[in-house]
Parts: C-alpha cells; structure tokens; sequence
C-alpha cells in the first residue's frame, strides 16, 4: 500500500537519509527505532509529504506523491493520511470537538455530518465527556488522545506518529500504545511509528532500526524473544 524507492535527502552537506527502500502493507504496524540522528523523522516527513526528497520516489496506493502538484498533494495528505505528533498540535481557542473537525472542515464535508463523525470518533478513544473543554482544560493523555481521534476522523489510509508517546508518563504512554492497537483492530489502520519507546516497538508487526541514514535491519515481531 506505501512504498519508498531509494529515498535520499540532504540538509546543507549533512547526510540525513541515504538511498532508503521500503514498503509497508494494508492494515500492518510498522515502528522505526535508532540513534537520535539516524535520519527517523526524516524518513517519516518524507513519506507523508511533508518534506521532499532530493531523490527517489513516494507512492500511496498507487500515487507517485512527489509528482502530484502542490495542490493535488495537499489534497491526496488531507484525505489519505493522518499524523501524530509528539507535541499534541492542538489549536487552544477551540474545544475538542472543534479540534477533531478540523480535517474535516478543511475538506468541505457537512456540518452536520462532521459533527456526528468527530463525537464518534471521540467516543472511540474515550474522551466523549470531554468533547466541549479547550486543550488546556484537558491533560496530557486526554490532549494526545485529541490528537489522535484528529488524526483518524476522515479515515485515512496510513497514520504517521512520530514519538506519539515521548512527552507522556508511563501509564499515559501505556494507555496510547494500547489505544493505538484497538484501532487498528477496529479500523484495520495501517501505522507507521517513529519512536525511542522500546514497549511501543515490540508492539509492532515489524520494527525498522536505522543507522546513519538508512536501514540497517528489520526485527519481525514473533523474533522479539
């Protein structure tokens, strides 16, 4: 479903990705693991569009991304594929609700239809009680729970979370991992997760360990043990 081909990416002279191969299938959860600079988010920014590559080639069932326009693009990002971040990206002056429309504003569908979905979508991942308070009036979990219900709304075909964990404690931490595979179990999600977390990897159908730029190995989950 998402493929990369010889993917190569500078900042000035620095080597941040070297000719870096993948693919991902339907529904699977794929976790990127290494050292701090190995090129993980950079590998992540790449595959969801949001950075380009000097080299190489990105496609989403089907679609070069890289050679659809900027509009285009922007278009394939909002309706196929959601992002998590490590920092929730909440807008402060509107409620949770509000929040987890926005994919879905951006793409002109009915109020009324929105509305419905972002309270379904709420109610999946446990925050329906809180649907009307402001991000500061939740906590950290519940805010990345947000976050999370924003990403998946419009259903998109792959989610992207980059170190979805790394700002929370150890018990909200646990609690996002688990969430993240009830949806996929729910929704048949595929996820693609860069993360230092060494729980959250093992949970994954495969883990990509990097090193300088590329992929040096490939851990399948029945290996772990």
């Amino acid at each position: 479903m998402l493929s990369a081909q010889n993917l190569s990416k500078k900042y000035g002279q620095l080597q941040v990705l070297n000719d870096v191969s993948l693919e991902i299938k339907k529904g699977e959860f794929v976790a990127i693991a290494g050292p701090s600079g190995a090129g993980k988010s950079t590998l992540l920014h790449l595959l969801g569009s949001l950075d380009f590559p000097d080299r190489g080639h990105v496609k989403l069932m089907d679609k070069d991304i890289f050679k659809l326009s900027a509009k285009k693009q922007s278009a394939f990002r909002n309706e196929h594929m959601g992002f998590v971040f490590q920092f929730h990206h909440l807008l402060p002056e509107f409620t949770a609700l509000e929040n987890v429309c926005m994919p879905l504003w951006i793409a002109d569908k009915n109020k009324k239809e929105v509305t419905e979905a972002a309270t379904a979508v709420l109610k999946t991942v446990g925050l329906l009680h809180r649907m009307n308070h402001k991000p500061t009036e939740l906590s950290g979990g519940e805010q990345q729970r947000v976050a999370i219900a924003r990403a998946i709304v419009h259903k998109p075909s792959v989610i992207f979370a980059d170190e979805p964990t790394g700002n929370l404690d150890t018990a909200n931490a646990q609690a996002v991992h688990e969430l993240f595979l009830e949806l996929r179990a729910l929704y048949n999600h595929t996820f693609v997760i860069v993360t230092h977390n060494e729980k959250l990897a093992a949970m994954a159908d495969r883990t990509l360990f990097m090193k300088d730029g590329r992929i040096e190995m490939e851990r399948l989950k029945e290996d772990i043990g």
